[in-house]
């Protein structure tokens, strides 16, 4: 027998946000869905509150959206913004000191952070719900339902441009506490058209890919030039913590079909998607795209029982010993750690599997002394002070640079100099020679 929604029933948790607001008190915890899964009309009001809350923290990732809460340094009294992942407005507007970050691997940051305190309110959006009483979260299921599950108060924005996806995002509207219908567009990324060094690096890394591997990747130009030097492999399969353009393509060109998977196979699996409308089309009722809960996709256990797994990541800059930098300039927190461990190290658990460092081999940054523009190394004798390590020198496999990849997997100190070298800038080869010497490095 089909059970039939009551519409009359849905309809008795629908309000505006004026509504809600007045449920934030003092001190409150609030957990807001990741990137395009944030909540955009209550985050555009929640400074209305100011004048009478104090120690409001929002836990959030990646938003999207320079909401005025934490955007105007007036209201830090009222709200601070803890981040798993720092997107370019928080980077911008950390100086304000009403943002902090929340240091995590993603496969960890739901669970870690309930360990700490659990949310009063969770608020993000969904589909409309359909004629089961089910909505779908859409884009992120990275840590929504543990948060959900443990909130005393759970208010979704339904939103008909949310894709309704499957996997862990579906829930019962019995779930749900209030609804907010809305209707906005979702925040889109632009497609980062890879330069010539981007190309070159996405190359080195398509070569040493073999077909029937199963991928993960991230966003930007060199992601996105791998993605298009892979378009001529066979039987790729798909497990990645960000279901991205890229990978749309490569199921649109044949190169992903998903046959040689070894766990989840004929599916894509992923802990959320971010990109553009045409990628949010793709995953819109699409049974073959599974939105699982981070926990368990970026498990390095779970990654690992794929077959010639690959991940691919980017970092800031690596030292000669194999350290990656990943997430901040010296002491300035500019993204977060996100899945880099987590999938360089299932990776490596993976039979046939490869793990891949991506970086350009210079920056080009202000001298400290003069202000001018200067070229500097990113293969460097030691990493900034106050850098951040986001994979450790025991879990890197390859780096790779325009000048060439060098695999580091059980290689002493003294052979990882030698090869780290040989890729960075011709220029900087000499002088990273003899400061490994004078620092007694290798």
């Amino acid at each position: 027998m089909k059970v039939v929604l009551s519409k009359s029933e849905y309809q008795k948790k629908v309000v505006l946000v004026k509504d809600v607001l007045p449920l934030i008190s003092s001190g409150d915890h609030i957990v807001s869905g990741l990137a395009g899964a944030e909540p955009q009309l209550i985050l555009s009001e929640l400074h209305k509150e100011a004048d009478r809350l104090r120690d409001v923290s929002i836990i959030t990732c990646l938003p999207m959206g320079t909401y005025e809460f934490f955007g105007n340094p007036q209201y830090k009294d009222a709200f601070t913004m803890e981040g798993w992942f720092y997107s370019g407005a928080m980077r911008k507007l950390h100086a304000n000191k009403n943002i902090t970050f929340i240091p995590n691997h993603l496969h960890f940051a739901a669970t870690k952070r309930l360990d700490f305190k659990k949310p009063k309110i969770y608020m993000g959006n969904c589909s409309p719900v359909d004629e089961h009483g089910f909505v779908s979260l859409g884009l992120s299921a990275v840590y929504e339902k543990e948060m959900i599950a443990e909130a005393d108060i759970v208010i979704l924005e339904v939103n008909p441009n949310v894709p309704r996806t499957f996997g862990d995002t579906l829930l019962h509207y019995t779930k749900v506490d209030y609804f907010i219908e809305a209707d906005y567009e979702l925040p889109e990324l632009p497609i980062t058209e890879p330069n010539e060094k981007d190309i070159k690096i996405g190359q080195y890394i398509a070569d040493l890919i073999e077909d029937g591997s199963t991928i993960q990747l991230g966003i930007g130009g060199i992601p996105n030039a791998v993605a298009q030097a892979l378009k001529t492999k066979k039987h790729l399969g798909i497990h990645t913590e960000m279901f991205t353009d890229g990978m749309v393509d490569l199921v649109e060109c044949g190169a992903v079909d998903n046959s040689m998977k070894s766990i989840h196979p004929e599916k894509m699996v992923a802990a959320f998607a971010l990109g553009s409308k045409k990628l949010y089309d793709f995953i819109n009722n699409n049974p073959s795209v599974e939105i699982k809960r981070g926990t368990y996709v970026n498990d390095p256990y779970v990654i690992g029982q794929n077959y010639k797994m690959v991940s691919i990541n980017t970092s800031v800059e690596v030292d000669l010993t194999g350290q990656c930098c990943s997430e901040s300039v010296g002491t300035r927190q500019i993204s977060g750690t996100g899945g880099q461990a987590d999938t360089a190290i299932g990776a490596q658990n993976s039979k046939g599997g490869k793990s891949f460092i991506a970086l350009y081999s210079t920056a080009v940054v202000k001298d400290p002394v003069t202000g001018e523009k200067i070229e500097k190394s990113k293969i460097v004798p030691m990493l900034t002070p106050g850098a951040i390590v986001s994979l450790s020198r025991n879990d890197v496999d390859y780096v790779v640079t325009e000048y060439g990849a060098v695999t580091l997997r059980g290689t002493s100190v003294r052979e990882r100099v030698k090869r780290l070298i040989s890729i960075a800038h011709p220029m900087f080869r000499e002088e990273l020679q003899r400061e490994a010497d004078a620092l007694m490095i290798w």
